[in-house]
């Protein structure tokens, strides 16, 4: 093969890899927003199953408050969208992470040792080029602390989820029972589990700094990025604009937040051999490689001594990429 054929082929092949990679990533979210947008209208019970408003025909003042809620929600949804425009911060993410103590010079020495430790195993103990070890380094530098607060997001954000229900029905027993709301929010700032109780405990930090109750729950929902937060907020947010019991409502928010629960563990058991298979399917290249490696290590290190090797080896990495993207994409259910 000709240099400027493999070129070509170079060319194509990456192409052709990272239109499909980007085509498994984004094209299953297109619709995700009207789908959230309908779920959470049909939760505080704005319209029915069908998509139609809720309660038909009713008097002035019923639809004076139906007005009302959906302009707050809309004016909920447009800040969301602007927020959802900008790429979270590095120390936002550190803090949803629960690694606030964390600084930037800390997570680029982690980058740092992380690729030279990477690079030092692979040139000396592996015998590999001192070019493609420095490649793989810089690869594993750039994804190690990312995925490290990415999992760490992830298990915070499985840990607000289960405690955030009992947190609400703490509030909503301490409102039925005449306490006032601020005081049911210091309850749940001192009794409840971990992360809730210290994102209840920056709210009532807020609280003291002046803040309403409605803007330090929108504050706590920006910070934590999750739906049920958002509910908490669109609830209390509504219910000071337009009145009612706020027991009752917060009431309905508990029994949506269990019923999301209950949904969320039959998808995850339902899920849960696709998953694994997907697993299996997605380690399986990498393992024989690298058992080949070390019965014939001649045999495989053509892939990166020659260039078809590498022609190869760039292909079948970015294939095996859009291959991921496509199954992490088939699993990943939205609920």
């Amino acid at each position: 093969m000709t240099p400027a054929l493999a070129t070509f082929v170079l060319f194509v092949l990456v192409a052709t890899s990272v239109g499909a990679l980007i085509l498994a990533i984004f094209l299953p979210g297109v619709s995700g927003h009207s789908r959230l947008k309908q779920r959470r209208n049909l939760a505080l019970g704005l319209q029915d199953s069908s998509g139609h408003p809720a309660g038909g025909k009713g008097a002035g003042s019923a639809r004076n408050v139906r007005r009302s809620v959906e302009e707050t929600l809309r004016e909920i949804d447009e800040k969301a969208k602007a927020e959802s425009k900008g790429r979270m911060s590095l120390s936002s993410r550190l803090y949803e992470a629960g690694l606030s103590h964390w600084s930037r010079a800390t997570y680029a020495g982690v980058s740092l040792g992380t690729g030279i430790a990477v690079s030092a195993v692979l040139w000396a103990g592996f015998g590999m080029g001192i070019i493609a070890s420095c490649g793989f380094g810089l690869a594993a530098g750039l994804w190690f602390p990312h995925a490290l607060i990415a999992r760490r997001i992830k298990q915070r954000r499985v840990a607000f989820t289960a405690a955030f229900p009992d947190a609400v029905d703490i509030i909503v027993r301490g409102v039925r029972s005449g306490i006032p709301l601020t005081d049911c929010l210091r309850i749940v700032a001192t009794d409840s589990a971990e992360p809730v109780r210290t994102e209840f405990q920056t709210m009532i930090e807020d609280l003291t700094m002046g803040l309403s109750v409605e803007e330090a729950v929108q504050r706590m929902a920006e910070r934590v990025k999750l739906e049920e937060a958002r509910f908490l907020s669109i609830v209390i947010t509504i219910q000071s604009k337009t009145g009612g019991n706020l027991s009752e409502a917060l009431g309905n928010l508990s029994v949506v937040l269990r019923d999301r629960a209950k949904m969320r563990g039959k998808i995850r058991a339902m899920s849960s051999e696709a998953k694994a298979s997907a697993v299996i399917i997605g380690t399986l290249p990498p393992i024989v490689c690298f058992l080949v490696f070390l019965s014939s290590p001649e045999y495989v290190g053509l892939l990166f001594s020659t260039l078809a090797g590498n022609i190869v080896l760039i292909a079948s990495g970015l294939w095996m990429l859009c291959g991921v993207a496509i199954m992490r994409q088939m699993i990943n259910f939205d609920f």
